[in-house]
Parts: C-alpha cells; sequence; structure tokens
C-alpha cells in the first residue's frame, strides 16, 4: 500500500506538528547518517527546535564543527552556490509548475486545432473563425504537408535504389545470359555434329569408337581430345 502524498504545509495542530517534528527528525538524522556511511563523505546534522532547549547535533558537537570549519574555508561564492532556503525552494517549484502548464496548453491547444482540420476536411465551412484559429490551423497544415513531403521523398528514394541496383545485377550479367542463349540456340558445333554423326554411324553398324558411350560423350567434346561436361567459363 502506497503512502499518501503529504501536503506540504505548516501543521496548524500543535499535537500533530510536534509528533511530525519528532518523526521527521529522526527520519532525517537517518539519513544523513546513511549518507555519511555509503557515501564516505563529511557531514552533519543540528537542528534547533522549540520543543527542546538545546539543539540536536549529530554525529556530535566535534564532529559538526569539524565540518563546519571545512565549509567557512571555502570561498563565498562556493558556499552560496547551492545553497536554498524556503524562498528559493517555493520560487523552483512555481516556475517549474509554470513550465508545466505551457507544455500542457501546448498540447491541447495543438489537439484542438487538429479536431478543427478533420471538421474542415469533412465539409465545415470556416467563416466565421477567429484569426488566431485561422493562423494556428495554416501553421498545422503546413506542418503536416511537410511531413508528407518528407515521407515521399523518402519513398522515391528508396525506389530508386532499387531500381539501380537492379540495373547493376543486369550489367553485370548479360555475359552469362548471351552464352546460355547461343548454347540454347547451338548447343553442338559443327564438329560436334560431324562427330555424332560418325558415332552414330558406328553404333549402327556395330563399329566406330565405342558405340553409343561414345556418342553420347562426344558432343561435349571442346575440340582439342579433352571431353568435358560443363563448359569453363562456369565449371572449370
Amino acid at each position: 500500500m502506497t503512502r499518501k502524498k503529504v501536503k506540504l504545509a505548516y501543521i496548524i495542530n500543535d499535537s500533530a506538528r510536534k509528533a511530525t517534528y519528532k518523526k521527521r527528525k529522526k527520519g532525517l538524522i537517518k539519513k544523513v547518517s546513511e549518507l555519511s556511511t555509503l557515501c564516505g563523505i563529511d557531514a552533519c546534522a543540528i537542528i534547533y527546535s522549540p520543543y527542546d532547549s538545546q539543539p540536536e547535533v549529530w554525529p556530535d558537537a566535534r564532529g559538526a564543527h569539524r565540518v563546519l570549519t571545512q565549509f567557512k574555508r571555502m570561498p563565498e561564492m562556493e558556499q552560496s552556490k547551492k545553497m536554498m532556503n524556503q524562498e528559493g525552494f517555493i520560487r523552483g517549484r512555481i516556475s517549474k509548475a509554470a513550465d508545466q502548464l505551457k507544455k500542457v496548453q501546448k498540447d491541447n491547444r495543438e489537439k484542438e486545432i487538429t479536431h478543427l482540420m478533420f471538421q474542415c476536411l469533412t465539409g465545415k465551412a470556416l467563416q466565421g473563425l477567429p484569426l488566431p484559429d485561422l493562423n494556428d490551423l495554416g501553421w498545422l497544415i503546413d506542418q503536416n504537408l511537410k511531413e508528407i513531403y518528407k515521407r515521399i521523398d523518402g519513398i522515391k528514394k528508396a525506389a530508386a535504389d532499387v531500381a539501380t541496383a537492379g540495373n547493376v545485377a543486369d550489367q553485370a550479367a548479360p555475359g552469362q545470359q548471351h552464352w546460355f542463349g547461343d548454347w540454347i540456340a547451338n548447343p553442338v558445333g559443327n564438329n560436334d555434329q560431324r562427330q555424332i554423326g560418325d558415332c552414330s554411324y558406328g553404333g549402327a553398324v556395330g563399329g566406330g569408337r565405342g558405340g553409343a558411350d561414345d556418342m553420347l560423350m562426344a558432343g561435349f567434346n571442346d575440340g582439342n581430345g579433352n571431353g568435358s561436361m560443363w563448359s569453363s567459363v562456369f565449371f572449370p
């Protein structure tokens, strides 16, 4: 179960304020002790309250005096660099809240003008709209058009890259395509046709150089006495 957020305001009830003081003082001293132990730094806490005649000092008077002495040795600019009092803290909170309010107002305004733009697309007339709304509507339309043109340029560039890659591939393969086309049109040369004819004749009469096996292999002879089933261009 999460703890309820505490409102940062002065507690009017005396008993509740005193109980809160004791509880928060104990927690503050514990946090300072943990910070000093975990991070290895010099720290001290001095707490004045209307409920005690003497201030609460941690870790002790000597340790607090040592830390304060080190602090006073620093230049004045360094001493006040990260100091914050109640007024400065409140001013910072107000400034932060004002920035958040501006951001929310801007988001709401953009949503309103977007809704107005969609209404115009459905046929709603622009007569009677105040000048600020017209100016904001024109700005929003320009932003949407820029985004559309940007996406169109990206698509065109991607298509051009694909076409360029296809042209490079087509230019790299014409030798292979021509060789394959020539081989389909004329699978054997004149010398090979003559050899096949001789082998066919020899196989038919039972003579020649080896019958049907020689006839089948002769078509792949390169003319120099080297029988190869595949062209040396791709399969050496």
